[in-house]
């Protein structure tokens, strides 16, 4: 019984993540950023237009660091949010035929547990793809 709770709390907030994500996965494959290894909290691999997400789980004694990538012709807007409270607000120029690149780096206890990032991008095919990670080093 508790393990059929676990994968329906999981599917659910897989389904919850993808739906809040926007367009969902592009058709494109590869993603525009790798994935952030065991100092990343969320990878979004590769979406389209607007979407975002929403996570828990950061550490207030470590830094974060939200990086976006994309590509398409125009551009995007990163917010991040951390308890009611705007922590990070950025643009992001997203070139045709190649990937541009933003990131922001917040002191430790910026982001206090539960967070959401979103992205406003400037036309339904600009592909992005970002990452939150918290490096203990």
């Amino acid at each position: 019984m508790r393990r059929t709770r676990l994968g329906l709390t999981t599917a659910a907030l897989t389904a919850l993540g993808l739906a809040l994500a926007g367009a969902g996965p592009a058709a494109a494959s590869g993603g525009l950023l790798p994935h952030p290894g065991p100092d990343g909290l969320v990878w979004a691999e590769e979406f389209r237009g607007d979407g975002g997400l929403v996570s828990g789980g950061a550490n207030t004694g470590l830094p974060t660091v939200l990086t976006v990538a994309c590509e398409g012709g125009g551009s995007l807007r990163a917010t991040m949010e951390s308890q009611q409270a705007q922590v990070a607000d950025f643009t992001v120029d997203c070139p045709a035929g190649s990937t541009g690149l933003g990131s922001v780096t917040m002191d430790p206890g910026i982001v206090r547990g539960s967070f959401s990032v979103g992205i406003d991008a400037s036309s339904p095919e600009i592909r992005w793809s970002l990452a939150v990670a918290q490096p203990e080093s």
